[in-house]
């Protein structure tokens, strides 16, 4: 029979207290064993595509690890994630720092990258044949083309630019573009024309045997050899198709989060994360969280593999 005086239960009490106290955790609310709430109560009020330019860099446990990151690179695909990205003077572009994150080093055959304007700052133009995507997740760009007609680019616009087409990008405060740019494909008697959108004036696209929301910003037709895809997954929703294929994939976490398969491997991801998928890489991806997962993607279109260059 056990029995306990009131000087040792009082002993007793007073060391659960203490070491509750040292340990910062309480017996009500959440519970000892749960972690702080990340969930910021002010996202409603950000910018669209904050966290692309805002991400969060490392779990909190995480953050005083030195040499932590989420950023991995194998033969067939990589993930680089924010507190990975290097930035330096962007060739050609004036005030303008950028970070290159897919290029042919890693087996690619395009070239993806984020460029920071400043302001006052001036984009460059691309190599002699390389035609070049642009889409704006922060701020705003005035696009001139060579005949002087300027297009004020704002979040969520987007812009391709012909190979060898004369234009120029100007910014007066502070702007984020993710760019792609790639040799392009060229096929007898097709000339891509400059063209200049914005995600939410691209129709919805059926997704036969898919739940996600599929927008495309490019036209389907064979003068362009790739196009850029904006996909939206609420909570919960996954692909249906586990894919494999010949394409490419270039891919920037908009808004959200979830899981990646990418071959054998399993990556928890967010946004302002990216992802290069090589040809016949495995891929899948769930939308974890509590608010939609939107990417951007670029996929090779509309040529022959056996004429790739």
């Amino acid at each position: 029979m056990w029995s306990f005086s009131a000087h040792s239960h009082g002993a007793s009490l007073l060391i659960i207290i203490t070491t509750s106290s040292l340990l910062g955790v309480t017996f009500g609310g959440e519970g000892i064993c749960s972690a702080p709430s990340i969930i910021d109560s002010g996202a409603d009020s950000k910018p669209l595509y904050y966290k692309v330019t805002n991400p969060t860099l490392s779990p909190s446990h995480l953050q005083d690890l030195p040499g932590y990151t989420r950023s991995v690179y194998k033969r067939d695909h990589a993930l680089i994630t924010p507190e990975s990205q290097v930035f330096s003077p962007l060739p050609g572009w004036t005030k303008t720092l950028g970070a290159y994150l897919i290029t042919p080093a890693l087996g690619a055959h395009f070239v993806m990258y984020l460029a920071q304007m400043q302001e006052k700052s001036i984009s460059g133009l691309p190599p002699h044949d390389v035609e070049r995507f642009l889409f704006v997740v922060q701020g705003a760009v005035k696009l001139t083309n060579s005949s002087g007609i300027s297009e004020r680019l704002t979040v969520d616009s987007f812009a391709y630019l012909p190979p060898n087409f004369d234009h120029s990008m100007k910014c007066d405060s502070s702007a984020t573009l993710v760019v792609f740019e790639r040799r392009y494909a060229s096929l007898e008697n097709h000339h891509p024309k400059q063209i200049i959108g914005s995600t939410d004036k691209q129709p919805l696209l059926e997704t036969p045997g898919e739940i996600f929301q599929l927008r495309k910003l490019l036209p389907m037709s064979m003068v362009y050899d790739f196009n850029v895809h904006i996909m939206d997954f609420e909570p919960g929703e996954f692909l249906n198709v586990k894919e494999v294929h010949y394409n490419q994939h270039g891919l920037l976490l908009l808004e959200g989060q979830g899981i990646y398969r990418l071959g054998e491997n399993w990556y928890p991801v967010q946004s302002g994360d990216v992802i290069w998928m090589a040809p016949f890489v495995p891929q899948w991806y769930a939308a974890l969280g509590k608010t939609r997962s939107r990417y951007l993607l670029y996929k090779d279109t509309n040529r022959d593999p056996l004429d790739h260059k």
